[in-house]
């Protein structure tokens, strides 16, 4: 096979915006950096920041789906997020001596028979991914051109909320790739399991408005999946336009 990484993305809080990188540092056994660093947990969450949880304690794009159109801009030194949403004024604040400053901003977009937005939580060396390992996903532009294919219309790739963009691969070959190891730049991946899918890739990235049957379109291939999650097995550095090659 033939490829090369299209774009990088980070997501500094779960569910909370997307901001993409050029270049990546990669440590194996642990998450991109900065991605889902934060999450922030409803009203009604066990999650209390000392170990990974479950997606469901969380305030997510698939039960809030004006999330999908919030964006991040990260300042790593003073770990100082300014999040845009086309509904709401840009937030310049830190998640850790600040929550409440965010709870108070998401209030409007969090609909009114849902848990409501309480708190944030951070797991130290852990982002808070869907997986209950540490995982990087690894998605495939073919893949999701096939899925515009089916639906007879553009999609953007931020529905996928993906951190490694592949190009120059076929159409769901990343799904062969199942316990095997890809080197991507100077890093090595063992991809570990399908990714599936949920209503959040339903909503609009650039309005928060659920407009596209994505789950139906994957449906028509026999599954609900798309993207693949994977361990970093040997840590490397991943820029964009690097060969991936699998091993």
């Amino acid at each position: 096979m033939t490829g090369a990484v299209a774009s990088l993305w980070r997501h500094p809080i779960k569910s909370h915006g997307r901001e993409a990188v050029e270049r990546v540092a990669l440590t194996a056994g642990r998450t991109m950096p900065w991605d889902r660093t934060w999450a922030v947990a409803h009203e009604a969450a066990k999650a209390d920041g000392s170990a990974w949880a479950h997606c469901a304690n969380f305030s997510r794009v698939s039960k809030a789906p004006a999330l999908m159109a919030i964006t991040a801009e990260l300042d790593e030194t003073t770990e100082t997020l300014t999040l845009r949403h086309p509904d709401r004024p840009d937030l310049t604040f830190r998640p850790d001596a600040e929550p409440d400053r965010l709870i108070d901003w998401v209030r409007p977009l969090m609909p009114a028979d849902r848990a409501a937005s309480a708190r944030i939580v951070r797991v130290p060396g852990r982002g808070m991914t869907d997986s209950d390992f540490a995982s990087v996903t690894l998605c495939n532009l073919s893949s999701h051109r096939a899925v515009e294919q089916r639906l007879g219309r553009k999609l953007s790739i931020h529905r996928w909320r993906g951190n490694i963009w592949l190009d120059g691969l076929g159409p769901w070959e990343e799904f062969e790739w199942m316990d095997r190891e890809v080197r991507i730049g100077g890093a090595v991946l063992r991809a570990r399991e399908r990714t599936d899918r949920c209503t959040a890739t339903t909503a609009n990235p650039e309005t928060g408005r659920r407009d596209a049957d994505t789950l139906g379109a994957l449906e028509t291939w026999g599954h609900q999946d798309f993207s693949v999650r994977a361990e970093v097995v040997e840590g490397g550095d991943i820029a964009v336009g690097d060969p991936v090659e699998r091993l």
